[in-house]
């Protein structure tokens, strides 16, 4: 019985042992998952709206998240005006994080925060000619040592100028 036991508890621990913790590159990797949606309303003419943009990544050495309450981790820019906007991602532990972590982001984007659209140089337009806008974001991650990571890019999102 206890040679079955020792066997039993033997094989268990050589099958945890051969496991290996995945490598990533200590630079973050990210990728494109999706938008929830990919039509919002203009703010100054429709419904609050937003939309979420989802994003997996990976980073070998783990140091996400800045630890400066004014530090920025997350760059989005609009590819219509070159236009970036900030984000910050919430706080990472350190603990567990010697192989690397992975996981995913989901940015909520408010259309109060600036969606809008533009028409003959004016921002947020409300032009019965030009209902819709076009647009799409280019989407980069920095972590604590400065490492930045590969540009993704969104699909293409369209802003409803005139609201309902």
């Amino acid at each position: 019985m206890r040679f079955r036991l020792f066997t039993a508890c033997a094989i268990l621990f050589l099958a945890v042992a051969c496991v290996n913790p995945p490598e990533f590159p200590n630079e973050p990797v990210i990728t494109f998952e999706s938008l929830n949606k990919t039509q919002i309303y203009q703010f100054t003419n429709g419904p609050l709206d937003s939309i979420q943009i989802h994003f997996s990544f990976t980073d070998g050495d783990g140091n996400l998240s800045q630890l400066d309450s004014g530090a920025v981790d997350v760059f989005l820019t609009d590819s219509r005006i070159g236009l970036e906007s900030p984000f910050r991602l919430p706080a990472i532990p350190a603990e567990g994080t010697g192989n690397g972590i992975s996981g995913d982001i989901f940015l909520n984007l408010i259309n109060t925060t600036g969606v809008c659209c533009i028409f003959n140089n004016r921002l947020c337009a409300a032009d019965p000619s030009y209902p819709v806008d076009t647009f799409t974001y280019t989407i980069q991650i920095q972590d604590r040592a400065g490492n930045r990571s590969n540009i993704i890019r969104t699909d293409v999102i369209e802003v409803l100028c005139l609201g309902q």
